[in-house]
């Protein structure tokens, strides 16, 4: 039998074999001490010396082709027989399904809720590391040092060496700066942490800032991103009102607030009578700000504008305890969809 006719018969049975005591009577037939291909490895002395060489070279590509042959067969025929196993063995039960679909989390659904809209109106979603820089958390921002959001009580300190648990997402806004030249229209969503424990506060909440640097950003440009942002959001037409304010960070600056939702601004103990509600800070940012991120603060301006995505979830979904979200009571989560 040639070498050719070997090959093409082991791989013929091969394939077919259907169980280890198969393959193994196949290997002992080709590999073993009276197989074909061990003959022939011993006949390599009849054939001329010539042709030694190319003969030998082939029969060890024979024999290592047959023995990955066998190989995978029984890999095959393992798998196969674990298959028909769990075939064998497996029972069909009948399980009644839950009365509740799951569902994504109010904070989750917020958030993705702001991102959209301002990704529509072509703001970039931006992202940085939760444990800061002292510098980047407060210098950068023009925070002096002696200011009363550094203390102990306000900020979770991580060591001695500069490092703390971010108080904003406003560093976010510092790395972009620092990294990208304008124009800039970027949001920076994420967790933040402060020394708060009440019922309208937690150590651990989110916010969503932005941050708009071009050669053309102004107040009046500001004033009517955060309008369409909280119409589209609140998907009726609030009530938007300015009202001057200060942050070391920008100059000036203004809280926003929005007609009360609940009494429709007439006055109520949710809006403690005014008929109003605070969402938002904002302001234009403090040159000193642009130029400690090397922009030149002749030749642009920017914006700025952070809000507590708690806070706005609470208000749409009119919920007054902000602990609700973290308790993870089923009971509570499973009864927002978001409209």
């Amino acid at each position: 039998m040639n070498l050719e006719e070997i090959e093409r018969q082991a791989k013929e049975e091969i394939s077919k074999a259907s169980d280890i005591q198969q393959l193994q009577l196949i290997k002992a037939k080709y590999l073993g001490k009276k197989g074909y291909i061990t003959l022939a490895l011993r006949e390599i002395t009849k054939v001329p010396p010539e042709q030694r060489r190319e003969y030998g070279s082939r029969l060890n590509q024979l024999k290592e082709f047959v023995e990955n042959l066998i190989r995978q067969a029984e890999d095959r025929i393992r798998k196969e027989k674990i298959a028909k196993e769990i075939r064998s063995s497996w029972q069909e039960l009948t399980v009644s399904l839950p009365k509740y679909a799951g569902a994504i989390h109010p904070i989750t659904q917020t958030l993705q809720r702001i991102q959209d809209i301002f990704v529509s109106m072509g703001f970039s979603v931006e992202e940085g590391p939760e444990v800061e820089l002292e510098s980047y958390n407060f210098d950068l921002l023009n925070i002096p040092k002696e200011h009363p959001a550094r203390d102990m009580q306000d900020t979770f300190y991580v060591n001695k060496e500069g490092y703390l648990l971010r108080t904003h997402t406003s560093p976010v806004q510092i790395r972009v700066m620092l990294s990208k030249k304008p124009p800039i229209y970027m949001i920076a969503p994420g967790r933040v942490y402060r020394r708060d424990d009440d019922p309208t506060h937690s150590p651990v909440f989110h916010q969503v800032e932005g941050l708009v640097v071009d050669e053309s950003a102004n107040f009046k440009h500001m004033k009517y991103t955060i309008e369409v942002f909280l119409k589209e959001f609140f998907e009726r037409d609030v009530p938007v009102r300015f009202r001057a304010s200060y942050f070391p960070f920008t100059e000036p600056s203004a809280e926003v607030d929005i007609g009360c939702l609940v009494c429709g601004g007439e006055g109520c103990r949710v809006c403690k009578g005014s008929g109003w509600l605070e969402v938002m800070g904002c302001g234009m940012v403090h040159p000193q700000v642009l130029e400690n991120c090397g922009i030149d603060s002749e030749l642009y301006q920017g914006f700025a504008f952070g809000m507590g995505v708690e806070r706005l979830c609470m208000l749409y979904f009119g919920i007054d305890n902000i602990k609700l979200f973290y308790e993870n009571d089923l009971r509570f989560l499973r009864q927002f969809r978001w409209s």
